[in-house]
């Protein structure tokens, strides 16, 4: 029993050891592959292709550099404990994301059968952070900053949650290694070599998750909480050096989360339809990697090629349009469900 015990601990540790890891790697990865290159490319920015050996490389690790050199800074006014501890909150809701996010049939820290509903809860986390900086700061635009962040939240996560609880009613469960094994194992129209990823039945949904995981990141169009032109960088204006680090690693790495949710979700996560058992688990987080890695460049894509909304906009096409057409998808989705 104690072998067992301890088998099981060291299994534990070792899953959060390797969770601990993608979230800095993700952030690295993304952040080097679409903001500094694919970013260049398309707004014929040549300055990042410059530092460095091969490609620029060099400017991720000179911006980490620059970063961690730089005078940890505190407002006179600021509360703090709470102007500290709100760049962990934000970082911390990401790291709670990849706990139930499978890479393998046996790829997944914690299995749970509420899996997607403990992803979307914790992934929610983070608007308690940005909250806690903007009124930590002792600055209007960070608090200005911090309530826009906390009412685009809010609207935003309607039409989230509505395209994935039609995933969740074609699926029948919300465990999501049980959503991929759907996938994989069904057929659609017959065909069964593609198996029956949900994109091709869910894409309402899929459009839905994009837009609104856009919103949640707080990225262009959806990027009022921190407009520079408007409130000079929001509920983050106040802070400096690693501090700042940690709120850029969070934006990337819950990027890293919806992207690796939305492959799963829609895209046959980790799955090969022709591919079981152990080799699954070998191949089943480069699969994922591949997956996720195009659900970033559509969101990035939009990132680097929409001008910003006016609030009022934002609210609007959240409530008017968005949201009712979530809806629809779920009556079309529960109709067909029992249908057929």
């Amino acid at each position: 029993m104690l072998a067992l015990e301890i088998g099981w601990g060291t299994t534990l540790a070792i899953k959060t050891l390797v969770v601990l890891m993608i979230i800095p790697l993700g952030a690295l990865i993304l952040g080097y592959v679409f903001l500094l290159k694919m970013m260049s490319h398309m707004q014929s920015r040549l300055g990042p292709m410059d530092p460095g050996g091969f490609h620029g490389w060099f400017q991720l690790i000179g911006d980490g550099m620059k970063f961690i050199q730089k005078e940890d800074i505190m407002p006179d006014g600021a509360d703090r404990r709470v102007f500290a501890g709100a760049p962990a909150v934000v970082l911390i809701s990401t790291f709670l994301v990849f706990l139930v996010i499978p890479m393998g049939p046996d790829l997944v820290v914690k299995d749970l059968d509420v899996g997607v509903f403990y992803a979307l809860a914790v992934s929610s986390l983070s608007v308690i952070g940005v909250l806690m900086a903007g009124w930590a700061s002792a600055n209007k635009y960070a608090l200005l900053g911090a309530l826009r962040a906390a009412g685009q939240l809010i609207a935003y996560e309607l039409p989230l949650l509505l395209a994935v609880t039609g995933v969740v009613i074609q699926a029948g469960t919300m465990n999501l290694n049980q959503i991929v094994i759907q996938q994989q194992e069904n057929a659609i129209f017959g065909v069964d070599w593609i198996g029956n990823p949900y994109i091709l039945t869910q894409f309402v949904g899929f459009a839905l998750f994009i837009i609104a995981a856009q919103a949640e990141l707080t990225q262009t169009p959806f990027d009022m909480p921190v407009a520079e032109s408007e409130l000079v960088s929001g509920y983050m204006v106040e802070y400096t050096g690693f501090r700042f680090l940690f709120f850029f690693m969070g934006e990337f790495g819950t990027a890293f989360a919806f992207s690796a949710i939305a492959a799963t979700l829609f895209l046959g996560g980790y799955a090969v339809p022709w591919v079981h058992g152990d080799a699954a688990n070998w191949i089943g987080p480069f699969v994922l990697f591949g997956k996720l890695m195009l659900v970033a460049f559509l969101m990035f894509w939009a990132r680097f090629t929409y001008p910003r909304l006016r609030e009022d906009q934002l609210q609007a096409f959240a409530w008017k349009f968005l949201i009712p057409i979530g809806l629809a998808n779920l009556l079309f989705t529960a109709f067909f469900k029992v249908a057929l």
